[in-house]
């Protein structure tokens, strides 16, 4: 039991992370949280419900949530109807990646914001300071192989 509500607690601290930096339901953090720890490394939605004490209801879109970006993939096994979720290993680089990629995406967008307003006029003070931030964030990424960044 003391391990049980070891992994629950650390399972909540996931979903609070992923809570607070990408503005995901807990329950979506629990799952990951799981995933990250489960053995077997796929399981079905009942088995993550019953981990993380959920309700099989809330998993349907929560699952699809993490499919949709990336971080967990749905398998199926021959002669089987129930569907099996799992963290691929590279997963967490493809999150990263698409993460650094929308930054010097952002950048772009402000930088054509900027030659909308006009780059000296008043109204773009606040395109130059998120314009700032995301080409820096862009060329201290723009080293890595795939990243997006520009270079």
């Amino acid at each position: 039991m003391a391990d049980e509500t070891r992994t629950l607690e650390w399972i909540e601290q996931v979903a609070e992370f992923f809570t607070r930096q990408e503005g995901l339901p807990p329950i979506t953090g629990r799952i990951l949280g799981w995933l990250m720890i489960c053995e077997p490394p796929e399981q079905s939605a009942a088995d993550i419900a019953g981990a993380i004490k959920a309700s099989r209801a809330s998993m349907t879109s929560n699952i699809r949530t993490l499919i949709a970006v990336g971080l967990i993939r749905r398998r199926t096994r021959a002669g089987e109807r129930t569907a099996y979720y799992r963290i691929d290993d590279d997963a967490w680089e493809a999150a990263v990646r698409r993460r650094i990629e929308g930054m010097v995406e952002f950048e772009g967008i402000t930088a054509r914001g900027l030659t909308l307003v006009g780059a000296d006029s008043d109204r773009a003070s606040r395109l130059h300071a998120a314009y700032d931030v995301y080409r820096r964030v862009g060329k201290a990424f723009s080293h890595l192989e795939g990243a997006g960044g520009p270079g």
